[in-house]
């Protein structure tokens, strides 16, 4: 396991204009530092470490043979670019990785015009780099564009879109596909046995280009031709294999490989070969997701991500969760199995994501019940839709940033018909440390607008199993349950579960200066702040859990309205279009004279940094929601966070 603090090569390396100094044969050496360099440093500050593993080789070979920033390097997710970013001018700095203020843990061309396309979502990379590649034709610029994706990333439907235009637009796209048959779990699906089993010969692509090459400077064939040409010697490679015809070259695509992605010289020669060939093409390599590292090797979901370990024996560093309250994704898969025991009507399905969102639970024991369907959440929706209109009771499990994908999905083909899919929103609300493009904050408010839903945040894990419960009773229709990333509060967690009353908040605390209301978990930080405001003046503030955004309680805000002159809104999501914009459109609409002091998400979106890090900087942690409101109680607050009505 290269651990060892050797970096006498990498510690020259600032950029690549330093790796490019290196003689083809100093490269393996360099890949066995930037590993170890790697392992040693998500050792004590945790991130994505197997992927990031598995293209050590892959990195240095293109930085070596590209001329990058000039030459385009598009990332797929990001999960992967962690030796990118420590060969471009960000080695010094790696140790703030997905730190509060620190390195962001995927691309970001606001961190480094090394950063090609900003990535933390899978399957955008082709089309973003065909649409690079297209535009430096068109503004005549030499500019070579590569795009990386994993073929778990290749199971989105995007990537296919990109794909298909690839082949009709003129351009020199280079797509390098990341073969390790693993996503964050391992890929489920056709596409992945295809590319275990896909084959070609790179002594054959080199002939088939030289003769193309001669035809055309003999004039003897055009675009049309080529085209005709590929199409061609395809079919005549697959007759004579005995193979199936491979899809990139069925869509006249060029393909290379397989090639072994951790052959760091090999990759320098076939890069440098193909680099200035003409047209779309792929270069599939094959890779180890957690390359070099046993323990990542042998356990790869598990070291996806697996927080800080012993570089040296290997060892995870697992905090004792004896006596404490469980992980939401936990209470959601142990409490599927629960209801699926009672219910075999009821179906799960999840997008490539089983173990972080708590499905392997119900895989383990209802695995012909359980569907994972890749990197496709729209698929994903759809897939429930169909099977909600034969019958079925599905739960869709789908993290809240990555549910905005599908958007249309469950506006067309769920709630305009009406069927009862369960959309069981994890990791809602501020995430942490993955950042911007993870951060649940956007579905109280894009699904508010959306009739025939039930939306609803649980406070606790009680509240999340009775909502569960509610949700698959008959004729409830489609149901949106969102809820946070990590631990819950209940040590005794596994309630007795029964029917929520749908739209009903209910009362936590009475009091008679001011009322806050508050949606989901952050409840707990308004209770505390409560506390605060009340042990520093003579106020008395009721607590009200909403625990509806859609359909409101309108009896109890109506009750409210008329109670309280002013009243605060907690939500773990945006301000605008939110919970507190739902409250203060009913309380306007009915004529109140109040101020109406919202809290939550601004208009922005948050980087990295821990959950407490980020409340506590968004205003929105016990102390933030209590100094909130002593300034209003004061006069003090300043107008954007305030509606008066």
């Amino acid at each position: 396991m290269p651990i060892e603090n050797c970096t006498s090569l990498l510690s020259l390396i600032h950029s690549p204009k330093d790796l490019k100094k290196l003689s083809v044969n100093q490269l393996p050496q360099l890949c066995d530092e930037l590993r170890g360099f790697i392992i040693r440093a998500l050792a004590n500050n945790p991130g994505h470490l197997g992927a990031s593993l598995g293209v050590v080789e892959l990195t240095v070979a293109i930085h070596y043979v590209y001329q990058t920033p000039h030459d385009r390097l598009i990332w797929d997710v990001g999960h992967q670019a962690y030796a990118h970013k420590i060969l471009t001018e960000r080695r010094d700095r790696f140790h703030t990785n997905r730190q509060f203020g620190g390195l962001c843990g995927f691309p970001s061309p606001r961190e480094s015009e090394y950063d090609s396309f900003g990535t933390g979502h899978a399957s955008t990379s082709i089309s973003a780099a065909l649409g690079m590649s297209i535009a430096a034709r068109l503004r005549g610029e030499s500019r070579h564009v590569v795009a990386v994706i994993g073929d778990g990333a290749l199971t989105g439907g995007l990537a296919f879109e990109g794909l298909n235009n690839a082949s009709t637009n003129l351009n020199d796209l280079l797509i390098i596909l990341n073969d390790n048959q693993m996503a964050i779990d391992p890929i489920s699906g056709g596409w992945s046995k295809f590319l275990t089993n896909i084959h070609t010969s790179k002594t054959y692509n080199h002939v088939r280009y030289r003769i193309y090459n001669g035809m055309r400077r003999l004039h003897l064939i055009d675009e049309e031709g080529r085209k005709r040409l590929i199409r061609f010697t395809n079919s005549l490679k697959s007759f004579t294999a005995k193979i199936p015809n491979n899809i990139f070259e069925g869509l006249n695509i060029r393909y290379f490989g397989a090639v072994d992605g951790h052959d760091v010289v090999a990759l320098v020669a076939i890069l440098q070969e193909i680099k200035e060939h003409k047209g779309p093409r792929v270069l599939h390599c094959i890779t180890h997701k957690g390359k070099g590292y046993e323990p990542a090797e042998n356990a790869v979901t598990l070291w996806h991500a697996p927080g800080t370990f012993n570089p040296v024996t290997g060892l995870r560093i697992v905090a004792n969760d004896a006596n404490q309250p469980p992980l939401y994704h936990d209470v959601f898969g142990k409490t599927l199995v629960e209801l699926a025991d009672a219910n075999p009507a009821i179906v799960a399905i999840t997008p490539a994501m089983p173990s972080g969102c708590g499905m392997t639970y119900m895989m383990e024991k209802y695995p012909d019940r359980t569907f994972d369907v890749g990197i496709a959440e729209g698929h994903a929706v759809t897939f429930s839709a169909g099977l909600a209109k034969e019958g079925l009771m599905p739960f869709c499990n789908i993290y809240s940033s990555f549910m905005q994908r599908a958007y249309d999905n469950v506006i067309h083909d769920v709630a305009l018909q009406k069927l009862p899919v369960v959309f069981c929103l994890d990791r809602a609300g501020i995430v942490g440390s993955d950042g911007a493009t993870h951060q649940g904050q956007f579905d109280l408010a894009y699904f508010r607008c959306v009739p025939n839903l039930t939306i609803a945040a649980p406070r606790n894990e009680h509240d999340l199993r009775n909502l569960m419960f509610t949700a698959q009773q008959p004729d409830r229709g489609a149901f949106v349950i969102r809820y946070p990333r990590g631990k819950g509060r209940l040590v005794e967690w596994q309630n007795p579960m029964e029917q929520m009353p749908i739209g009903k908040g209910i009362c936590l605390k009475e009091g008679k200066t001011a009322a806050i209301l508050s949606l989901g978990t952050i409840g707990y930080a308004a209770e505390e702040a409560i506390n605060i405001v009340e042990s520093q003046s003579d106020a008395e503030l009721a607590l009200y859990d909403m625990r509806f955004l859609k359909p409101l309680d309108y009896t109890l805000l109506d009750e409210i309205g008329e109670r309280y002159s002013v009243i605060f809104t907690v939500e773990d999501g945006v301000i605008n279009g939110g919970f507190g914009s739902a409250v203060a459109e009913y309380l306007c609409a009915k004529g109140l004279t109040l101020s109406i002091i919202r809290i939550g998400i601004p208009d922005r979106f948050i980087e990295h940094g821990t959950p407490a890090e980020l409340y506590r900087m968004l205003g929105m942690d016990a102390e933030g929601i209590a100094q909130t409101v002593i300034k209003t109680l004061r006069n003090e607050l300043t107008v954007p966070q305030q509606d008066k009505l």
